[in-house]
């Protein structure tokens, strides 16, 4: 614990990599977990598919989850 993973468009390795590097400090600094605890995946999804696949399927049936709602914090 924590597992966050993270769904978007297609990026370069680099990219990734860097987004990556930087989720794990901040959940480092701001959770206080170990490192060992930490787990995170990138899924890329293709533009065509973003709303079958991750909007209907996961962000819409979890509306009262989201912390950021299509960019609107919800706290």
């Amino acid at each position: 614990m924590p597992y966050i993973a993270i769904k978007a468009y297609p990026k370069d390795e680099e990219t990734k990599k860097k987004l990556v590097d930087q989720i794990n400090d901040i959940v480092l600094k701001t959770w206080g977990c170990p490192q060992e605890a930490i787990s995170i995946s990138i899924e890329e999804v293709k533009p065509a598919d973003w709303d079958r696949s991750v909007m209907d399927t996961e962000v819409r049936p979890k509306a009262d989850k989201m912390m950021i709602l299509e960019g609107k914090k919800k706290y």
